[in-house]
Order: C-alpha cells, then structure tokens, then sequence
C-alpha cells in the first residue's frame, strides 16, 4: 500500500492486510461520515436512556459479579477511570508499538459500527492518536480473552486518557509529557466509554492478523520451495498433474498444486510424464534389473506438497474470514441498537472464534515447519540428497561444515513450534469470582501463533538459503519460468556459503529480504507473460 493512502474506517469491511498496514504506519485512518451518524444516534439513545434512569450494566451499575451495586449518577464517569486504572494490571514486554496501533484500530472500527453508545469526540482522538503514531505501552500477559481483553485494552485506555506511558514515533515516554508535547490533551471519558474500549476482543484480533499476514507468505515461499525441490531433484511431474488433484479435489490442495506447477513450467531439469517412459528405458542394462537416475517418485517432502500444505492454506483462510468478521463486529458489553430501542446485554466480548483459530493457525504453521525442515535434512544428508556435496559443502570435507550447524536452527524451532501447536483455546479457567467461568485464552492463542509465525520465518529462511546453495552446485540454468525468475532475484547477492563468513548474518539478511519485501506477496507476478 502507499503510504499516503488513507483507510476509511466504517466497521464493516477492515481487512487482515489493512489492519497491518495501519499499524507499520502504511495508511492512515478516516471516519466514514454515515458511520459517524450511526454513533451519534447510538449515543443521543443511551443519554436518553440514563437521563430516564435505565438500569444498564457498566454505565450506572458496577462490573462483573458486583452488577447489582448500583453507581449514583454522579459518580458514573470516575466508575470508567476506576476500571481502566484497576485492570491496566499487565506485566512481560509490551507489544510492539505497531501491533499497539493495530489494536487501537481494530477497537476504533468496531466502535465505529455504532452499537458502543460512545461519543464522536472519543473516535476522533483515537483517529488522532493513531495517525500520529501514538501507541498504547501494553504488557504481553493478562488477558483471558473473555471479557474479551480486559487487561490489554485497559492498557490502551490509559493512553487514551494519558496516564502511563506511551510511544509517540517508536519512542516510549510519559503520556503525560508526550501530550504536551504534542499540544493536545488526553481525553475525558464520558459514562460508558471505559468499558466500550475495554471490553472487547481487539488485542488478540490485531495480534490475529499480524500472524495470519505472516502465514500467508510463509506458504507463498513454501510454494517456492516446494517448487525449487523438485527442480534441485528432477523427478517426474505425475505428482503436481492437475487431473491427480482433481481425484481429491481438497480446495487448498488445487491451489497449492496448480501454483508450484505454474512456477516450474518450461523446467528443462524436471523429467515430463509424457517423455519418462522413453528416458527410462533409454538407460537400460544388461540383467534382469537395471537402476534409472530418473525419480519415479519422489520423497513425500517433496511428492506430497500440495498434500501437506493444502490444509495450511485453508486453515489460513479459514483463520483470515474469522478476524475478520472479529473485527468488523460489535463486541462491547451492553449493545445498543437505537433503531430498535434496545441496550441488550450478552457475551459478545467472547474471544472463541479467535483462540480455536489461532490455535489452528499454530498447527497449520507447525506442519509447515515440519515439510520446510524435511526438506533441508534431504538437501544436507549425503545418503538421500542425490549426489549433492555433504551438507552443501563446496571446499573440503570435514575441515568447512557448510550447512551443518544452520540445520540446527531449524531442527530446533520446528520442535518448538510443535509444542506451540498444542491448543490452548480449550484450556479455560474460572475466574472473576466464578462470572467469567468459561473463558477463551483468544489473546493467549493469537500470542502463541504471532511466535509460531516468526519462528517459522527462521525455518523457512534456512531453507531458501539451502535451495539458492543446492542450486549453486547444480540445475540453476534449466529451472522453469517462475522459479527461474525467482532464483534471479534471490541470487543477486547470494554468494556460496564456504565458512568464509558468519552463517549468521547471511540468516539476517535473507529473513529480512524474504518477509520485510512484497517479493512474495503474489506469486502470479513470476508466471504471468
């Protein structure tokens, strides 16, 4: 996206993509004018219903199982203050400014929808604060995810009222003094306005989509590995045949198929199923047996692909549709629908949808891990890598180790990101004196898979790295038209890894080069004429 762009908040229709591009600072934000009606209609109703003393949870009630004690009008705005200051109790590191940005984003367009009964001026000071980089300081730990993330966006509330800490341009200091430096002071809540901002689900939402952002590249290079593999090895194409996939016609499988097949068309190093029987017996010798150097088949790392990774690639849909419909909906506590006369009290903050989809996400990225990993092993492994040099290595055995170490790296993340993909979405527990007693652990999930990503990011990397050195000893000059123009690209600053260097910093530059570019954002480019 350019960064001039702005993004027309309206709460209907915030994508994954632009929830990311909002927090690196891509676009801006605006307010769509409609949306701003429905918010004033939204709060003209609730005045009117605590002027005709309405009994409404969170507005003049107090919170949690103490909604029987009812607040006197006079004290219902120092209510929301008390509740932000009480639950702004997070610890471990603070999100990232930019994930910090995102959240508020994400909670600025649900209360946009016009269903939180809060006030123009506070939409506009959030719109203010996140167009001038003006980040919320919010600790990793403590949200249960229902009351959605009570603990993470009374974080962001603090900011919003100026007490704490806050980033202004990634710099962290006192709210206090950042407002005045920036000539602007903090808002005032009004009743209800706390609890809008806190009780809801956007934390583990802009957490949500920065790992599913990161997923979905993750499986565009595995695409390109997957299609580097079967180039590096020369088999036969039998196992990316549209008709083999159209027998089990898995959507995800079809996609991933026909896109390493796109990627390797015009490969002079893969052997045509239409020319395999000729080349094989072409090689025939004396005896009853001979041994072709033609793979009838491959190893399922590199056969199995599209089987392998066509649940990835639909968990991560299926992960990116949940979000989001999260974060375009109305997730406060009460709701109020002026149209109908209603404030109806629910469960909305409930995180579900989003822990069970991150919890997925983080088996969809395990499984990704264990196929890149696979692979790396085969390319190293003197006993299954097809005459390749052992462990890549292109001086002399035994005194350079070429690829020995840096295997380690994704050996040992791949076991990680394992353990993480053990589902935490169902581990609830009561707490809130026993109100909150079926809870959704969203926040903790979306964490879990926001490390599952970036963990699967060193795999990868590794892996690239394996294929640009395999294809350095053999079959670069006959790769097909994608793969081809992708290897061009990545071998521009690729330089043979012959234990001259720190194997390090060849993992830095290319980790940064595969996913802080759009060289991967839409493989269609690498095929298209």
């Amino acid at each position: 996206m350019n960064r001039d762009s702005t993004i027309v908040l309206n709460g209907n229709d915030l994508t994954v993509d632009e929830i990311v591009a909002i927090g690196v600072g891509d676009c801006k934000v605006s307010l769509d004018p409609a949306a701003l009606e429905r918010c004033r209609a939204s709060r003209n109703f609730l005045e009117e219903e605590v002027a005709a003393k309405r009994v409404i949870y969170g507005v003049n009630t107090s919170f949690g199982p103490m909604c029987n004690k009812i607040i006197d009008d006079d004290q219902i705005e120092e209510l929301q203050v008390n509740l932000i200051r009480s639950h702004a109790a997070g610890l471990g590191d603070p999100l990232k400014d930019y994930i910090a940005i995102a959240v508020m984003a994400v909670r600025l367009n649900t209360l946009v929808k016009g269903f939180s009964g809060v006030r123009i001026e506070l939409l506009e000071h959030m719109q203010w604060m996140i167009n001038e980089r003006v980040a919320a300081y919010i600790p990793e730990c403590g949200s249960v995810g229902a009351s959605g993330d009570l603990i993470h966006l009374a974080h962001l509330s603090l900011a919003i009222i100026g007490e704490g800490q806050i980033y202004h341009n990634g710099e962290l200091d006192d709210a206090a003094a950042t407002y005045k430096k920036l000539g602007r002071k903090p808002m005032r809540l009004s009743f209800k306005e706390g609890i809008a901002l806190m009780n809801g689900t956007s934390a583990m939402t802009a957490l949500a989509a920065f790992a599913i952002f990161g997923a979905k590249k993750l499986l565009n290079i595995s695409c390109v590995t997957g299609a580097f593999a079967i180039e590096i090895f020369g088999g036969i194409d039998d196992a990316f045949d549209e008709d083999l996939h159209r027998v089990k016609p898995h959507l995800g499988q079809l996609e991933i198929a026909d896109t390493i097949r796109r990627l390797y068309t015009g490969s002079k190093n893969i052997t045509l199923r239409s020319e395999m029987h000729e080349k094989i017996r072409d090689q025939k010798s004396d005896g009853p047996v001979y041994e072709t150097s033609i793979n009838v088949q491959d190893v399922y790392s590199v056969r199995c692909t599209p089987q392998v990774l066509a649940p990835v690639a639909e968990a991560i849909e299926q992960a990116s549709r949940v979000v989001e419909i999260e974060a375009n909906s109305s997730n406060d506590n009460p709701i109020i629908i002026p149209e109908k006369k209603k404030v109806i009290h629910g469960g909305n903050f409930h995180g579900q949808s989003i822990g069970f989809v991150m919890d997925m996400l983080c088996m969809a990225v395990a499984t990704l891990c264990n196929i890149s990993e696979r692979r790396t092993n085969k390319y190293l492994d003197k006993s299954l890598n097809e005459g390749l040099p052992e462990f890549l290595i292109p001086g002399t055995l035994g005194l350079t180790m070429g690829f020995m170490g840096a295997q380690y790296l994704a050996t040992s993340t791949t076991a990680e990101n394992r353990q993480l993909a053990n589902p935490v979405s169902t581990n609830t527990i009561s707490c809130n004196a026993s109100n909150q007693d079926v809870v959704s652990m969203g926040t903790v999930a979306a964490r879990k898979a926001f490390k599952s990503v970036s963990n699967a990011k060193h795999v990868v990397t590794l892996e690239v790295l394996a294929d640009l050195q395999a294809l350095s000893f053999r079959n670069a000059e006959g790769l097909g038209g994608g793969t081809g123009k992708i290897y061009k690209i990545l071998n521009e600053e690729f330089e043979q890894y012959n234990n001259e260097g720190i194997f390090h910093d060849d993992l830095v530059k290319y980790r940064k080069q595969l996913f802080s570019s759009q060289l991967f954002d839409d493989l269609s480019i690498y095929w298209e004429a």
